[in-house]
């Protein structure tokens, strides 16, 4: 499958509720899915988005750009986003922030996991201290897996007050709101007023409520109120919305913007052809990723928190575990078919008894024991920093090398062979040989994903000890961390540090939908 035709984790026919519905062959999520629904539209090719940018809220990443007064009644934003943990506190992912101070600002937002928010999508404006607009989404967005796409659409000219102001994703539009305050006829919006305004991306104006996740394909029309299909149509052999090729916005009003973050020099800068350039802070460019609504690649999972207590940043490809004893976590995509590879780099440790107890594998198995840790079950498969053994079913055996702070562990994972191989910068350990096939030359053998519950394997990180914690960085072909050579599968997806072994793959939508 081309680069073109992939898929976007989160597609319309996905079902409501349940654990572990299929998003493609021998593809599986761990948490459960929200119901992405979408219509046809917008004539022209497909976009291939090639980039997305990360926003960290641990970095107090975001973009900014100075206004200009231009039209105040009419406008459009639309925004490719994906969110990444779900926070638990009162801060919400900052979208679009236009604003002056807190009492004049118009803001798009998608809220934490706090019990009076609840995840729910916000759009908000304070005019001189008074609450103007207000539509806040009955509909929930917890799943950090999904892209959303996300069009807000103003013309305040309109007779009708729900058409003043209009909210859609993925193609449709909202309608179902918990609160509902529209603005009055022909008011103007705290959007496109003047220079003392400033268009935040990624955070509020007083330095708060920091977006944490990847956004693609940024764009803002003034003067018209646009649907989405300028922006996606409906793939009409999946079913799922899909970007285009943004059309020609230089000839849009003065404040018009389109953000693709091509270039990783430069993350702000306007693609448009208006000079609308945006200032980066504390962005580089590491956070240009790959990970996109096109190619949408495999992070740890936020919700899959064996014992609530790994934290993650980075775009959920960082995490550090607890202090809490047998502590880990899985990827969000598993695979019960087809060959795959990504690495791990551990980049901390503490210690308290000099022995460093992280434990890098695959999973098959739902925990809720508080005694489990990674290799402690018949379905998952551990290789050990401490003593360089591999751990499964209770029982360690002789395998490699011991690794510690520094190394990157490199895991290949063979579902057509049921053979498992680890490397240690770039060294398959016990002489193992990934393009073995069936005869699996130092090989750990395992076993077919069982059907139930999960019915896939999915990449596992952990720590065994109660008093010390371990830092780990993911690479599914996407990373968060800085690559010295560069290696690509044998379709061109991925950024690895070592060669990926002939027949295995990234971890990303089109290679699932292919081989998955």
């Amino acid at each position: 499958m081309s680069r073109k035709n992939g898929g976007i984790i989160g597609p319309a026919n996905t079902p409501v509720g349940g654990l572990f519905k299929g998003v493609a062959g021998g593809v599986w999520r761990m948490n459960d899915v929200l119901d992405f629904v979408s219509n046809s539209q917008w004539p022209k090719a497909p976009e291939n988005i090639d980039n997305s940018l990360r926003f960290n809220d641990d970095d107090s990443a975001n973009l900014t750009k100075t206004d200009s007064s231009s039209n105040r009644k009419t406008f459009t934003y639309s925004a490719w986003v994906k969110k990444s943990q779900a926070k638990t506190d009162t801060d919400s992912n900052m979208i679009f922030n236009n604003a002056a101070d807190e009492s004049n600002q118009f803001k798009i937002e998608l809220q934490g996991n706090h019990a009076s928010d609840n995840n729910d999508l916000r759009i908000r404006q304070m005019a001189s201290g008074s609450q103007t607009v207000l539509l806040r989404t009955n509909r929930l967005f917890r799943d950090p897996s999904a892209w959303y796409h996300i069009v807000v659409a103003v013309d305040t000219t309109q007779s009708t007050d729900s058409n003043r102001v209009k909210l859609y994703v993925n193609g449709v539009q909202e309608t179902s709101f918990s609160s509902s305050t529209y603005p009055s006829q022909d008011s103007d919006m705290q959007v496109n007023v003047s220079s003392s305004y400033t268009t935040h991306i990624g955070k509020r104006n007083n330095s708060d409520h920091y977006f944490d996740g990847y956004m693609a394909e940024l764009v803002f029309i003034d003067g018209q109120q646009l649907t989405p299909s300028s922006f996606g149509e409906t793939d009409s052999t999946t079913g799922i919305w899909k970007p285009k090729k943004i059309g020609a916005i230089s000839g849009s009003g003065t404040n018009s913007f389109y953000l693709n973050f091509k270039d990783s020099s430069n993350l702000g800068n306007d693609a448009s052809g208006n000079g609308n350039n945006f200032t980066a802070n504390n962005l580089t460019s590491i956070d240009q990723t790959t990970d996109t609504c096109v190619e949408n690649y495999a992070t740890m999972n936020p919700l899959d928190n064996y014992l609530q207590s790994s934290t993650f940043s980075e775009g959920n490809l960082k995490m550090i575990t607890s202090s809490s004893p047998y502590n880990y976590n899985s990827s969000n995509f598993g695979v019960s078919s087809g060959k795959w590879y990504c690495e791990v780099k551990m980049t901390a440790h503490s210690e308290t008894d000099g022995n460093n107890y992280s434990m890098i594998g695959i999973t098959s198995k739902l925990t809720t024991s508080t005694t489990d840790y990674l290799g402690q079950n018949a379905s998952d498969w551990s290789y050990n920093a401490f003593d360089g053994k591999y751990r499964n079913n209770g029982s360690n055996t002789s395998y490699g090398n011991s690794y510690a702070v520094g190394d990157i562990i490199g895991i290949a994972l063979d579902l057509d062979n049921n053979k498992l191989y680890f490397s240690k910068n770039g060294t398959f350990q016990n002489s193992g040989v990934p393009t073995s096939g069936s005869t699996g030359t130092g090989a750990i053998s395992i076993t077919a994903a069982a059907s139930t519950p999960i019915g896939a394997y999915f990449i596992a990180i952990g720590y065994y000890d109660g008093s010390d914690t371990g830092t780990f960085e993911f690479n599914s072909g996407n990373p968060s961390f800085s690559i010295s050579s560069g290696n690509a599968d044998a379709n061109g997806f991925g950024n690895f540090e070592y060669s990926v072994p002939s027949g295995y793959y990234a971890l990303n939508t089109s290679n699932l939908n292919t081989y998955g």
